[in-house]
């Protein structure tokens, strides 16, 4: 196979990107990476360092950690978060899949009058006064369950779905029919293995959903042993409540000690996701790609 040789133009244009490519990447990653070395810094040599920081300022510390997983509130946070987490995207998927394949289906009965119904709650909602009185008639307000039944289905998830759905041969059905599969049969036996790569995306679309939120928590919830991690996370950093951890602390070191459990607190937090998305990004293009092929 002959190949040309670039250009100057392209090859400069090749520099030029990857140039641009590397420094996107310095910035978006600095402070990721500032958070994690600085949670490790000493204290008193990190309040006083006004310049960038390549390296963990020695004596390294796990000070800021030792305090935070001794926080019992943070502990219960994390529990009820990955609770509300699990149950969460189980619920999320079983309805979002179920209903991916009622409009996945060919020759429904007014199936495109259920489909414009579906749409119109994408582009308005009844609102956050509204929501809330739903929530407290159905007595769920305090519980849980105000975090996990009302966004039960993301109707832009489960249309996702149905495209991929979609893209499955109709004869793998139809076979299945002709051999007497029921529709139960149909959905796990064929559609879901064939659908792996979207429904793994959607787990994470939801899995990230439930971990970052906090809004909900703070309407919903009054007992505090039920507030998930995010909304624990936000009294501290946004609050500035680090009090309750440093009780035992010197009034003088109390403010560079404050600093490091903030970095710490980020860590903690955003190290789940951070370590599972290497593990789902090969499911990830090919699952998102399969929602542009068909509309």
């Amino acid at each position: 196979m002959v190949t040309k040789n670039k250009s100057l133009g392209s090859k400069a244009f090749d520099i030029t990107n990857h140039l641009i490519m590397v420094f996107i990447i310095i910035v978006t990653a600095y402070p990721l990476y500032y958070v994690l070395i600085a949670s490790f810094s000493d204290p008193t040599a990190l309040a006083m360092s006004n310049k960038a920081i390549l390296l963990p300022i020695a004596p390294l510390t796990t000070q800021a950690y030792e305090l935070v997983f001794e926080n019992p509130m943070l502990v219960r946070g994390y529990a009820n978060t990955i609770f509300i987490l699990v149950v969460g995207t189980i619920v999320n998927m079983i309805m979002t899949i179920m209903g991916a394949y009622f409009l996945a289906c060919k020759g429904i009965m007014l199936q495109k009058y259920v489909v414009i119904f579906i749409i119109i709650p994408m582009y308005f909602s009844g609102g956050i006064i509204p929501s809330y009185l739903n929530i407290k008639e159905l007595g769920m307000l305090d519980t849980h369950l105000a975090l996990i039944i009302p966004g039960a289905i993301s109707i832009m998830n489960m249309i996702i779905m149905r495209t991929a759905f979609q893209t499955i041969p109709d004869s793998l059905t139809e076979s299945a029919k002709l051999d007497g599969a029921s529709h139960f049969k149909t959905l796990t036996k064929i559609m879901i293995p064939l659908a792996i790569p979207t429904i793994v995306v959607l787990v994470l679309y939801y899995g990230v959903a439930h971990w970052n939120s906090w809004f909900s928590a703070s309407i919903y919830l009054l007992d505090r042993k039920l507030f998930p991690l995010q909304l624990i996370l936000r009294e501290i950093l946004v609050e500035n409540n680090t009090t309750d951890m440093m009780s035992g602390t010197d009034m003088g070191d109390m403010a560079q000690l404050a600093l490091l459990i903030k970095y710490a607190l980020i860590v903690v937090s955003t190290a789940p996701i951070l370590l599972i998305y290497p593990f789902l990004q090969k499911f990830f293009v090919k699952g998102v790609m399969v929602g542009a092929i068909k509309g």
